[in-house]
């Protein structure tokens, strides 16, 4: 009985040093198709959705950008030269072109609100904050719904200015009230427009 254990301490310790030479090897074999698949699903996140599309639908998708409201001129000449070439032209307009043509595009529209002799102070402020953070984002928010909003101040302002003068007609007050009771941005300057002129 004893030799067969010497036998098999002895066996143990001749294999011992392979063993733990073989386990780093396995363990890195395993680990390997882990650290692939996370690579792979790292370079899936960071994929762009219009690098798959074909050419005809990267074509259709810069023409319905083309024809929106806001898209001002840097928006059209960016889009046509896209349109003009490659279809990775395409692509790098839809990805990132777009949007700085379209920041162009707001930054000329906010400067030519703030060049209006009636933009008021709450549009100013607002607008001005807009082109000091200058991100597109910023400048498009600011269209968007910024605007809408600081107009509806500036609007409140002037129905206040108006309601402050004593030699308006009960009507004109009646109407300008009931404006600020809507409180709406729509209502205040359907008001100032057109409903104070109706009255």
């Amino acid at each position: 009985m004893r030799p067969t254990r010497t036998a098999l301490v002895l066996a143990a310790s001749a294999l011992a040093p392979a063993l733990l030479l073989a386990t780093p090897s396995f363990a890195a074999e395993t680990a390997a198709p882990t650290v692939a698949a996370t690579t792979a699903t790292t370079a899936s996140d960071t994929q762009s959705p219009y690098d798959t599309m074909s050419e005809d639908d990267l074509r259709i998708a810069i023409l319905r950008i083309l024809d929106r409201p806001e898209s001002g001129k840097a928006v059209h000449r960016e889009g046509q030269q896209a349109l003009d070439g490659t279809a990775d032209n395409m692509r790098a307009f839809l990805a990132t072109g777009y949007r700085l043509a379209q920041a162009e595009d707001d930054r000329v529209a906010i400067f030519a609100l703030l060049a209006e002799p009636d933009t008021g102070k709450a549009v100013r402020r607002e607008a001005t904050k807009a082109l000091d953070i200058g991100t597109p984002e910023a400048l498009r928010a600011f269209l968007a719904t910024g605007y809408r909003l600081a107009q509806a101040e500036d609007d409140r302002v002037a129905i206040a200015t108006l309601l402050a003068d004593p030699d308006i007609s009960d009507a004109l007050r009646a109407a300008a009230n009931a404006a600020l009771d809507d409180g709406s941005p729509e209502a205040l300057r359907y008001f100032l427009e057109v409903g104070r002129y109706e009255v």
